[in-house]
């Protein structure tokens, strides 16, 4: 079995469902739930549902929360190694509406205190497997020590730029073999890094031609994967490192579902992304995108953020 190693985020969820989310001052009726969230959990779970050997590596609290993270993984078979922490393990108030639209408030806690120290520790790991994916949630210099031990090793690397409003450096992003914003976090890349000013929720309108070369300016040596929503997303590949596709950029159309909940769906693309990349690295990346939108899409059925992501694995590669 081909070997992802998650760097990031857990939390408890909070969540409360609700017909319309919560104007400022306004007091509504919902539906409250607890579970297991953050960023990298998410992914973590996510990668070893679509048949990965998982390694997820993060910092925990000496509490509930982090009892929970230990036995979760445990149960879906993937190896949780933990930084201890005297903070709280993080956590997050979500608030998702009948059409399945979400806000979110995240206490980081002991994820804010992920060190670059700890990760590098994990020399051995890392050095073992094909992809290495890290977001954002924990503190930047920490991801940026775990992208550059991945690229020592000769390990792909994945970064998911989540949140949009999470620091981050050139250094930081020319670490990345692959560049997974969505249409947020693309505008608020190219703002910090390209100087271009763009409406977020113009991205998916551009023309392809247009996408293609802000995704050039901002990580010119990569690869970058746009994700849109309910259209799918589009591809831009380095000309000299196409992955196998035949095209420097195309769009992949989103799948149908019947959908209740999208909280974990940009995170069930990422974890599919990279298990499906260390599972067939002979594919063409078309191949692997295709296999993270349709494992996305089944997300969205069900509801919670690390709860949703199915079990469902990529064809193998002929």
């Amino acid at each position: 079995m081909s070997s992802v190693v998650v760097v990031g985020s857990f939390n408890v969820d909070h969540v409360w469902r609700c017909d319309v989310l919560p104007a400022p001052g306004a007091t509504i009726a919902g539906r409250y739930s607890t579970g297991p969230g953050g960023k990298g959990f998410n992914q973590a779970v996510a990668a070893a549902r679509a048949g990965a050997k998982t390694h997820f590596l993060c910092a925990l609290g000496d509490d509930a929360g982090g009892a929970l993270a230990r036995s979760l993984a445990a149960h879906d078979g993937f190896a949780l190694i933990a930084e201890p922490s005297n903070e709280p393990t993080g956590t997050g108030g979500i608030y998702v509406d009948a059409h399945g639209r979400n806000t979110i408030v995240i206490g980081a806690g002991a994820n804010s205190v992920l060190s670059a120290a700890f990760v590098d520790n994990q020399r051995a790991l890392v050095a073992a497997s094909q992809v290495l994916l890290a977001q954002l949630e924990s503190p930047a210099e920490t991801i940026e020590s775990a992208l550059a031990l991945a690229r020592e090793c000769g390990v792909l690397t994945v970064l998911n730029a989540a949140p949009a409003n999470a620091p981050t450096s050139i250094g930081l992003l020319k670490l990345s073999d692959v560049l997974t914003p969505n249409e947020t976090e693309f505008a608020a890349l190219l703002g910090r890094h390209v100087g271009e000013r763009i409406n977020a929720d113009d991205v998916a309108a551009l023309d392809g031609n247009t996408l293609h070369s802000l995704c050039r300016k901002l990580l010119p040596g990569g690869t970058v994967v746009v994700t849109l929503g309910s259209v799918g997303a589009f591809i831009s590949h380095a000309e000299e490192q196409l992955r196998g596709d035949t095209a420097a950029h195309y769009r992949v159309g989103a799948e149908s579902a019947q959908t209740v909940d999208t909280t974990g769906a940009g995170d069930a693309f990422n974890g599919a992304l990279v298990a499906s990349l260390a599972q067939s690295p002979s594919a063409s990346f078309i191949t692997h995108v295709r296999f993270a939108t349709r494992y996305a899409a089944r997300s969205t059925e069900v509801e919670g953020a690390a709860t949703s992501m199915p079990r469902m694995v990529p064809e193998p590669a002929v």
